[in-house]
């Protein structure tokens, strides 16, 4: 997870520095180009601000699927090498090629879209938000000057007010998916070629005040190794997975149960077994309550509801007025 972590944000430094660059350029553009212009010399601005964003983020879209390949690699081996090191004897493992492993990154689709959609639309959103700025700002009467405030941001603000830190916003959290999906996604493949040895997959997620509801649901729950959903189950998803391999005497080992194994959390290590339920009910009401709200706050200590009722099976969290009828008993109990 940490050299994860580390590798995301070097890849969110590469591709703020290429569109620092952008920002540059289409603040240098629309300055050169002067407040009174014709309907035609605006459309001409606008076409070379279009290709200022495309040759940025195509440049950038290159630069990262070259390390999402040689990362869906390494994921892949370092999985199998995992499987040699928990399993004490010698097993035949399936690592899949190279070629497989980046097939599995790019051909399947998380939130509905593959890999390089979510390129495709980014710089299309960005471009969007740029276009619209201007094209305002002739409308209005602005001064160039304004409009590039209006893209830049103000000092006072940091310059994160602007339109283009909203677009650098955009591309960080993809950037940040990105890398998630293609770490999952390798893991999945090679678990998906050693189901002969893994019985399960089980959902990690992060055991914090900041994890989405879905995933607080989903935490330790275990899916067949080619069924069932895979981080990342949104934007800047942080859970992960982990396989859950057939006991020894399933493998027809004559073995002693593996150690317990532990899992990281805000507060260190805790047992690999307990998930956001359990780690949930630790924690103090008012940290409860600023997690979940008041009112499931307190559906959760008085109600007797966990984790997996306050969301779908589609993931997506029941209003408070869909758990009041789904959930009268737990209401009342809760004395809302």
């Amino acid at each position: 997870m940490i050299g994860h972590q580390r590798l995301t944000n070097s890849e969110v430094r590469q591709m703020l520095k290429l569109l620092s660059k952008m920002d540059a350029k289409i603040s240098e553009r629309l300055l050169a180009g002067g407040s009174a212009l014709s309907r035609a010399r605006q459309a001409k601005l606008l076409a070379t601000v279009k290709e200022i964003v495309s040759t940025a983020h195509t440049d950038a879209a290159g630069a990262l699927s070259i390390n999402l390949d040689a990362l869906a690699v390494y994921e892949g081996a370092f999985q199998a090498d995992l499987f040699k090191r928990i399993i004490p004897v010698q097993l035949e493992t399936v690592l899949p090629s190279p070629y497989q492993l980046k097939a599995a990154v790019n051909s399947r689709p998380f939130q509905g879209k593959l890999l390089k959609d979510w390129f495709t639309d980014l710089e299309a959103s960005s471009f969007a938000r740029v276009r619209e700025t201007i094209s305002m700002g002739f409308t209005e009467g602005r001064t160039t000057a304004q409009m590039v405030r209006d893209l830049r941001g103000t000092r006072a603000g940091g310059y994160k007010d602007g339109i283009l830190a909203i677009n650098r916003r955009a591309a960080e959290a993809t950037v940040r998916t990105a890398v998630a999906h293609t770490a999952n996604a390798a893991k999945s493949a090679m678990f998906e070629a050693n189901a002969d040895l893994i019985k399960g997959v089980q959902w990690i997620s992060t055991l914090d005040g900041r994890t989405s509801a879905v995933c607080r649901a989903r935490d330790g729950q275990v899916y067949e190794p080619n069924k069932g959903p895979r981080p990342p189950a949104h934007i800047n998803c942080r859970s992960s997975t982990t396989p859950i391999l057939k006991s020894w005497q399933e493998l027809g080992l004559d073995l002693k149960d593996a150690p317990v194994s532990t899992r990281s959390s805000m507060d260190g290590q805790v047992a690999a077994d307990l998930n956001y339920n359990g780690w949930l009910k630790n924690k103090s009401a008012a940290f409860q309550d600023d997690v979940l709200g008041n009112a499931k706050g307190k559906l959760f200590r008085k109600g007797g509801l966990g984790m997996d009722k306050f969301v779908n099976r589609a993931g997506r969290e029941y209003t408070l007025d869909e758990l009041k009828t789904r959930e009268s008993a737990a209401w009342t109990a809760a004395g809302l």
